[in-house]
């Protein structure tokens, strides 16, 4: 009798261990691109707008976080995914070769900067880059069109 309550027991402690929040979507995926905007001297949600995309689904960082290092992400429709989806299409090759981490000068002088992460099979890599494109090189300037198209698109 004893082992039939202590497996009751156990099941139901294991049964409620499993109540977590659904409105966060842990990402376990490898191949993600992080994509954003951010404004130092700038009031209201649009100030800071984080974006995470897979191949199925896109995703909107709810802490904003100016740094990039805490995010949390929640999926958004698909229809902002579909979109939204061929980004990656335009993301710049060049960019993975390059050891610099930071192009321009960033929010600087208040026009901003966008954030970019890019991970494949695990291997993260991330960018600060300028909205000045006077400040950053030539190659970046159509990926960097077409970021701040789609965060626009996802804003509407």
């Amino acid at each position: 009798m004893r082992k039939i309550i202590l497996g009751i027991l156990t099941i139901g402690i294991l049964l409620s261990c499993n109540g977590d929040d659904d409105s966060e979507i842990n990402i376990d995926e490898q191949n993600f691109l992080i994509f954003g905007h951010f404004y130092g001297e700038c009031g209201g949600e649009g100030c800071i707008e984080t974006f995470k995309l897979t191949d199925k689904s896109l995703f909107e960082d709810t802490v904003d976080d100016y740094s990039g290092q805490d995010m949390k992400f929640i999926e958004l429709q698909n229809d902002v995914f579909e979109q939204v989806k061929n980004l990656t299409n335009f993301f710049p090759n060049e960019l993975l070769n390059q050891n610099e981490t930071v192009f321009g000068c960033p929010d600087c002088a208040d026009g901003g900067g966008l954030f970019i992460q890019y991970s494949e099979n695990g291997n993260i890599k991330s960018w600060r880059i300028d909205q000045v494109k006077s400040n950053v090189p030539e190659y970046l300037h159509v990926f960097m069109d077409k970021v701040n198209e789609k965060i626009a698109l996802i804003n509407e």
